[in-house]
């Protein structure tokens, strides 16, 4: 029964994913067509929305840090899931926009960062195994997603689709939420004035030290690469002349290879360290640019890159927030994966926007050089990380 909150936060997880994030892309195409809106107008709101989800994420943090975990969770759950019906009536594009500003603050404190700032609080040391467990499964939210949003379109068309989003939202994912906090619900005998000034003093400890500037460069790096390659991934292999089937079998592919290679992780976590698989994240991604840039002239290339790619980031997901405690503490861990957030959620929303300016200065052999120079960066940022905490930890008498 001790994983029962773990369990349910997992498809809480699953679900304000899907809802909120994957339902973008999955109805992109039908608001393009019935709405008569350009495709630069539509992604601008997701981009608006993730930044504003950057900017929100050190606040959810700190709240986390004090004791306001349920709070947080199930408010921005309850917040994106009203949000995501009122999609269902808009007709016009500044209420699009409104939609998914507000949705951008909802993922603030609802999504990854905020899930694992609360577990990592409640459960301390054991906290990997947890964050493992719900990244197992919410790792699949595309794979709901997409048929979901397509199926109910075809059937009653998209306005219906975010509907039932909202629903498995706002009475499935709520609630669950609701459930799986209550062991770390508000303690009223906690001093909030001194848990609020703990966190203020472990992000500014954090910051003081230079390990966390060099994992803010490593992790932004490896956003800006996934969001380089995977929002342009198919004409990227159209201009590869990959044929148009393969190269969609490929894109499907991807979720799933993220799942498969967190289940590899966990099988091989006890030969090797935390720390180690999180550099090896790196060497994959690398791996994945280069086959990718000779798919060209091995179309069967582009299955390497999805194996090495979707493992290598769906890995990901889990090292952040451990790597981040190990190296940097859990006092003020909200406050601080809040902070490392703005990083890699930035990169996220703005890497699309920059793959189509470097693709017109230079194709898309410029965007796979541009995203494997981005994680070779990461990759020396992580290192020098690593040899800084290790200095540091030498320094302090023990």
């Amino acid at each position: 029964m001790k994983d029962r909150p773990i369990w349910l936060l997992a498809v809480a997880e699953t679900l304000v994913w899907a809802g909120m994030f994957y339902s973008f892309p999955a109805l992109l195409a039908r608001w393009e067509l019935d709405l008569g809106w350009s495709k630069t107008e539509i992604t601008g709101a997701f981009t608006a929305a993730l930044i504003v989800s950057a900017l929100a994420a050190p606040m959810a943090g700190r709240l986390i840090d004090q004791g306001y975990g349920r709070a947080v969770l199930v408010g921005s759950a309850g917040l994106g899931g009203v949000t995501v019906a009122l999609l269902s009536m808009v007709d016009q594009v500044w209420q699009f926009y409104l939609a998914w500003l507000i949705l951008g603050l909802a993922m603030a404190g609802c999504l990854y960062e905020p899930c694992f700032a609360y577990v990592t609080r409640i459960r301390g040391e054991t906290a990997k195994r947890a964050i493992t467990l719900i990244t197992l499964l919410a790792g699949l939210a595309g794979t709901v997603s997409f048929p979901t949003a397509n199926i109910v379109a075809e059937w009653a068309g998209w306005r219906a689709s975010v509907l039932t989003f909202s629903g498995l939202i706002l009475f499935v994912a709520v609630p669950f939420f609701w459930i799986a906090t209550s062991e770390g619900g508000v303690d009223p005998s906690v001093d909030r004035k001194a848990a609020k000034a703990a966190s203020k003093a472990g992000l500014r400890g954090a910051m003081a030290k230079p390990a966390f500037w060099f994992l803010f460069l490593a992790f932004t790096t490896i956003a800006v690469a996934q969001g380089l390659i995977i929002t342009h991934l198919l004409p990227l292999l159209a201009e590869r002349e990959v044929p148009l089937e393969l190269a969609v079998l490929a894109a499907s592919l991807i979720g799933p290879m993220q799942v498969a290679g967190r289940i590899v992780m966990v099988m091989a976590e006890r030969y090797v360290s935390m720390n180690m698989v999180a550099g090896v994240t790196f060497l994959l991604m690398l791996g994945a640019s280069t086959a990718l840039f000779f798919a060209g002239a091995n179309p069967w290339l582009v299955f390497v890159f999805v194996v090495l790619h979707g493992s290598g980031y769906g890995i990901t997901s889990i090292v952040r927030p451990v790597v981040t405690a190990g190296l940097l503490g859990r006092v003020g861990f909200g406050a601080i994966s809040g902070t490392m957030a703005v990083g890699f959620m930035g990169g996220i929303a703005l890497s699309p926007v920059l793959a189509s300016k470097i693709w017109s200065w230079g194709g898309y052999d410029l965007v796979l050089e541009t995203a494997f120079g981005a994680v070779l960066v990461g990759l020396i940022s992580y290192a020098l990380a690593q040899i800084s905490a290790r200095r540091m930890a030498a320094r302090i008498p023990q």
